[in-house]
């Protein structure tokens, strides 16, 4: 077992029994995996956790061949346990590139023993990659018990205690269950199954950096809780990514709530308040062209009007929208204003190191359907479109997703469908790697052409 880590103390593993707590932020039981290693088959097993917070998506492959249908393996995602035989593996992780490319990012050799659960965790920054081996002993859950390991895998985050107590327990009065700095882990601990909170502290202090709330944990639950670093909303340098053998899923700091952020892309509307549920002004005065930054807001439910601003008329008369914890959204007015339309989009703001990411909506009516370019000098005559006969629709917007490109000079060019007439010439764009540009193509101010772009992110 690596690094600093105390027992469970007797007096926490008593914590543990209080009585469950009234939070709101309660997460469905976790249940133990339909497929657990079966301790009476020999043969080890093995699993594979993407962990590496800058590192783009990967293929794994074990021996040259790819291992478990493990390919396009994004960040924060743990595979189900793998049963394999006992044998010494070339293992190689494969980092997917711009272009339909690849690069070995990790290649280690991994000799698997019969009686064992090996898990290899893909760690740390793109920069200083590595593989991270878990092994432990096969064996099964303890009835009416459920059985954790936690893994410091999170490259920014210092030296932390973790605490697991009842719902609500003054952590004052708890003892931590680890003392961890990053790549340390604990040792297999069972507990009986129940409710619990999990909170991370700065090491030698009662400042929680995270809190995951109330958790529900079911008997025979077999769990590995990764610290991981938090791509997501809030304020927590972590987020658990939680694996069960069957899969993986993550649980946000109980006060991450989502981000979200409001563009005004009606070319005929006047500037706009925005109203959540009837009371909440979260933007005022926006001009047509605007785009706030993120605001973070509680994770819930609402209904969105937006306003012309000084009490004018409501152009969007609750639009439901739901912001889940933990994510970040675009809320897009789009259309003319006769026919206005809200769409909201969900941002994925995980920054990659080896590749520029680009998205382009389409957000002009005036424009009809148009071919995109992205070239290397902006002469498109020879040119294919990287997309062709993009439509304008509402409420909902076509776009590009996210395109990743390598580092490097970039024109895009904008065209009527079928035709190389430029609407919209960017000039030379320098696009970095590590880095988010967000474009929404919009009508000229009052409505109609020429088009003209919103800039986003790192634009």
């Amino acid at each position: 077992m690596r690094g600093v880590v105390k027992p469970l103390l007797t007096a926490v593993c008593a914590s543990l029994l209080f009585a469950c707590s009234d939070s709101d932020n309660k997460l469905p039981e976790v249940e133990p995996p339909t497929t657990p290693p079966d301790p009476q088959t020999t043969d080890p097993f093995l699993r594979v956790t993407h962990a590496s917070p800058d590192a783009p998506a990967v293929d794994i492959l074990a021996n040259g061949e790819v291992l478990a249908d493990l390919t396009s393996v994004d960040y924060q995602v743990s595979s189900g346990w793998i049963s394999v035989p006992d044998a010494t593996y070339d293992v190689q992780v494969e980092a997917l590139l711009p272009g339909d490319t690849s690069i070995t990012a990790i290649e280690a050799s991994l000799t698997l023993e019969d009686d064992k659960t090996y898990d290899v965790i893909a760690i740390d920054t793109t920069a200083n990659i590595m593989p991270l081996v878990i092994e432990n002993d096969l064996a099964e859950v303890t009835e009416g018990n459920v059985r954790l390991q936690v893994v410091h895998a999170a490259p920014a985050a210092p030296m932390v205690d973790v605490y697991v107590t009842a719902p609500d327990a003054d952590i004052a009065a708890a003892q931590p269950v680890a003392t961890a700095s990053f790549m340390d882990y604990t040792g297999q601990v069972e507990v009986p199954a129940g409710d619990y909170q999990i909170r991370i502290a700065a090491a030698g202090t009662e400042t929680v950096v995270f809190d995951s709330g109330s958790l529900s944990l079911a008997a025979g639950a077999d769990l590995l809780v990764l610290a991981t670093e938090n791509v997501g909303a809030g304020e927590s340098p972590v987020t658990l990514l939680v694996a069960d053998g069957t899969s993986s899923f993550l649980v946000w700091d109980a006060s991450a709530g989502a981000d979200l952020r409001v563009v005004h892309a009606v070319a005929d509307a006047p500037a706009v308040d925005v109203i959540a549920n009837n009371e909440a002004v979260l933007v005022e005065n926006a001009p047509f062209l605007a785009a706030t930054g993120y605001l973070n807001v509680p994770a819930a439910d609402y209904l969105i009007d937006v306003a012309a601003t000084g009490g004018g008329a409501t152009v969007i008369d609750d639009a439901a929208v739901t912001l889940a914890q933990g994510q970040t959204y675009t809320a897009i007015a789009n259309s003319e204003l006769a026919s206005i339309g809200l769409d909201l989009v969900m941002d994925t703001p995980r920054r990659i190191a080896t590749a520029a990411q680009v998205r382009i909506f389409h957000a002009s009516p005036g424009a009809g359907d148009v071919d995109i370019y992205v070239t290397a000098d902006g002469d498109i005559d020879s040119a294919e479109p990287a997309f062709s006969g993009v439509p304008f629709t509402s409420p909902v917007l076509a776009e590009t997703g996210y395109v990743q490109l390598s580092a490097g000079d970039y024109f895009v060019t904008v065209t009527v469908a079928g035709t190389k007439t430029a609407a919209i010439e960017t000039g030379m764009l320098s696009l970095a790697a590590g880095s988010i540009y967000t474009a929404i193509a919009v009508d000229a101010a009052g409505g109609g052409l020429p088009p003209q772009l919103i800039l986003m992110d790192d634009f």
